[in-house]
C-alpha cells in the first residue's frame, strides 16, 4: 500500500472528490481512537467539526460494527447515514433479517457466563450481532482459547470473524460493510465512494471495491490489505478531513 498523503495518493483523492462521491467511514480506530473500554470512545471535536462541514457538502456515512443506537451519540455530528452491526443494521433498509439464529448462541454464552467472566471476556449483545471483547483480559491468549472453544461448533446459520481483541458472531448471509456501502451509493445517487477503515471487517470493502471507489486503511499492520492507500494512524484523520474540505471548497462548493 501507498501512503495517501504522498503525491499519487493526493492525486487519487482529488480525482475521487471531483465527482459526486459518498464519503464513508468506520468508527472505532478510524473516526475515534481505539480505547481500552469501548464505552469511552468518542469522536474528537476537531474531527467532528470537520465531518459536519463535509456533511454539508457531500453525503457522509458511518458504517460501523457498533449498533446505530450506540454510535450515534458518540459522533458529535449528524451524518446522512449510519449503518451498524458491520453492515447488517440499516434503519432505512427494506430488508428485515431473521435474528432468531442467534438465540442458541445466546443460551450457550449464558451457560458459560462464569468461565467467560473469569477469562476477562466481556459480552456485547447488539441485537444483530454479538461481540466478545478480550482487550482487558489478564491473559489474552487464554481468552482467545476460551473464545475458540465456544465457536468451535458454531451453528452453520451463524458466521464469525475476528478483529482487534474482539470476536464477532452474526447471522450468516447478513449484509457486510461492502454490501452496505454499495447500497448507500445507489440510494444517495453518488457516482463513487471514498471509504476509510482500519480492521478485518473493513477488508470486505477493500476487497470488493468498485473501480470508482477510493479505499483507505488506517495503519500498516496488515501488509496483505487490499486497500488502495493507507494512513499511519487515526491521528492523521483530522488532516485527511481538512484536505478533503480544501479540495471541495476549491471546486466551488459552498
Amino acid at each position: 500500500m501507498r501512503h495517501l498523503f504522498h503525491r499519487e495518493g493526493r492525486k487519487a483523492l482529488v480525482t475521487a472528490l471531483g465527482g459526486r462521491p459518498l464519503l464513508a467511514f468506520d468508527f472505532d480506530g478510524t473516526l475515534a481512537p481505539i480505547v481500552a473500554r469501548p464505552d469511552e470512545a468518542r469522536v474528537a471535536r476537531a474531527v467532528s467539526e470537520r465531518l459536519a462541514r463535509l456533511a454539508s457538502l457531500r453525503p457522509v456515512a458511518v458504517i460501523t460494527g457498533r449498533s446505530v443506537e450506540d454510535v450515534a451519540p458518540r459522533l458529535g455530528f449528524e451524518p446522512q447515514y449510519i449503518v451498524g452491526n458491520h453492515g447488517a443494521e440499516d434503519p432505512a433498509a427494506a430488508q428485515q433479517l431473521d435474528m432468531s439464529a442467534l438465540e442458541p448462541f445466546r443460551r450457550k454464552l449464558a451457560a458459560n457466563a462464569e468461565q467467560l467472566r473469569n477469562a476477562g471476556i466481556e459480552i456485547e449483545d447488539k441485537g444483530y450481532s454479538i461481540a466478545l471483547h478480550y482487550r482487558l483480559a489478564p491473559d489474552r491468549a487464554a481468552a482467545q482459547r476460551c473464545i475458540e472453544a465456544l465457536l468451535r461448533d458454531l451453528d452453520s446459520a451463524l458466521h464469525f470473524f475476528g478483529g482487534k481483541c474482539i470476536a464477532n458472531v452474526i447471522v450468516a448471509g447478513a449484509p457486510d460493510k461492502a454490501d452496505a456501502l454499495a447500497a448507500l451509493v445507489n440510494r444517495c445517487g453518488a457516482d463513487s465512494a471514498l471509504f476509510v477503515g482500519d480492521d478485518v471487517n473493513d477488508e470486505a470493502v477493500f476487497m470488493r471495491a468498485d473501480p470508482t471507489w477510493l479505499t483507505v486503511r488506517i495503519g500498516r499492520d496488515d501488509p496483505m490489505s487490499k486497500a488502495d492507500f493507507f494512513l499511519d494512524s487515526h491521528a492523521e484523520i483530522a488532516t485527511l478531513l481538512e484536505i478533503m474540505l480544501e479540495v471541495l471548497t476549491q471546486k466551488g462548493n459552498p
